[in-house]
């Protein structure tokens, strides 16, 4: 582990009965750092976010903050605020209520509380609105209000764990962009659960991908989007284009062999660990240059052959789902072209993640993260977890 680390996880497991959620996972996180925490439901994001703030127990590993072993601390006692996606917000409080309410849990003298608030206020556009309750707002204004109890008792770590969720689309792109320039202001360690990699990306210095209770990648929204350290990684970064393929390695090339709908191609290593064998190629949609079979080529990579089978406008461009021999593919072009249209998809080298095909019995060995910078309805109950601080 880097010993510049500001949060530190250290080889933790957490398990309910005989289900493992969590196994040896690493991470460490830098001093004002963002961190996403990205993955489908049921990979351990939540899990491993509620560990660190301490209303989950490991079953083995250590969490440190600042250096200070927190593994067994409670909750309040970690420097810590938790934002849920609930929001908690107690219904019959004001809106100055909500937001104080950590501090009058720590028993700060009313004038105290009430600066404090003011502060808050003024700072998430709140002003002016601290004597409605979370019933009269919209849900932009509940967002920061939740957001604003966390930060009223200046945690030296702020967790989220997917507080956009409950936002309709527009509010949702803007209030994430709130949170980051907060965040960026006022220099907070955050981190961020989220199952929307474009939040990932648009919110964090540095993107977890996490599959099956480990770390499959770590790195800047950029790393991870353009060099998809696996498959997974690939197909839940948009890359869910998938084609099997057989290729050779030849110094620092790799020569993929041509098929019955493909021609063959050679594609630069790149740095890749790629052995010659099956292959399982990944690209996006969008990637893909789709034109009529009889048009010339209109750049180089590898060349597929097929026909159209649906096609549908997303709003700035047309997605064809097309048919190579058995698979079906998405190409997104400018225009439309007819179904049953005889096609040439050509997937650009850059853009095409090769990955070797694993046997039946292989696994992919654990990801773990130890750098500390990028390479780059109202539940009253838990009000109280998201108190802490």
């Amino acid at each position: 582990m880097n010993d510049d680390a500001f949060l530190r996880i250290t080889d933790l497991s957490v398990g309910y009965g005989a289900t493992r959620v969590l196994e040896r996972l690493r991470l460490s996180i830098a001093r004002g750092e963002f961190v996403a925490l990205l993955g489908a439901s049921g990979c351990g994001k939540t899990t491993l976010l509620r560990a660190i703030a301490g209303f989950v127990t490991p079953s083995a590993g250590a969490i440190a903050v600042a250096g200070r072993d927190v593994t067994r601390l409670p909750p309040d006692r970690r420097g810590m605020a938790l934002v849920f996606q609930s929001y908690a917000l107690w219904p019959h409080m004001s809106v100055a209520k909500n937001i104080g309410y950590g501090l009058k849990l720590k028993g700060l003298p009313r004038a105290a509380i009430e600066r404090r608030v003011g502060e808050i206020e003024a700072l998430l556009g709140l002003s002016g609105l601290g004597g409605r309750k979370p019933g009269a707002l919209s849900g932009g204004q509940r967002q920061r209000v939740a957001l604003g109890r966390a930060l009223a008792v200046d945690p030296q770590i702020l967790l989220l764990d997917e507080p956009l969720s409950n936002l309709d689309a527009r509010i949702r792109l803007k209030v994430r962009h709130e949170i980051r320039a907060l965040q960026q202001r006022l220099g907070i360690t955050a981190v961020h659960v989220t199952h929307d990699r474009e939040e990932a990306m648009a919110m964090a210095d540095r993107v977890v991908v996490m599959e099956a209770g480990r770390i499959a990648q770590a790195g800047t929204p950029e790393e991870i989007y353009n060099r998809p350290a696996s498959a997974f990684v690939a197909a839940f970064m948009g890359a869910e284009n998938m084609l099997a393929l057989n290729g050779t390695v030849r110094g620092e090339h790799i020569h993929i062999a041509a098929g019955p709908h493909y021609g063959a191609a050679e594609v630069p290593l790149d740095g890749r660990a790629l052995a010659s064998g099956a292959l399982e190629a990944r690209f996006r949609a969008e990637a893909v240059q789709l034109q009529a079979h009889d048009a010339p080529p209109a750049t180089e990579g590898l060349a597929l052959s097929g026909h159209v089978e649906a096609v549908s406008y997303l709003g700035g461009a047309w997605r064809h789902s097309v048919r190579i021999g058995q698979t079906p593919v998405f190409a997104d072009a400018e225009h439309s072209l007819a179904p049953r249209t005889a096609v040439r998809l050509t997937i650009p080298a850059e853009k095409l993640f090769l990955f070797n095909t694993p046997s039946p019995s292989g696994a992919a060995a654990p990801a773990d993260d130890t750098h500390p910078t990028a390479t780059r309805a109202t539940r009253p109950d838990r009000v109280r977890e998201a108190a802490i601080s």
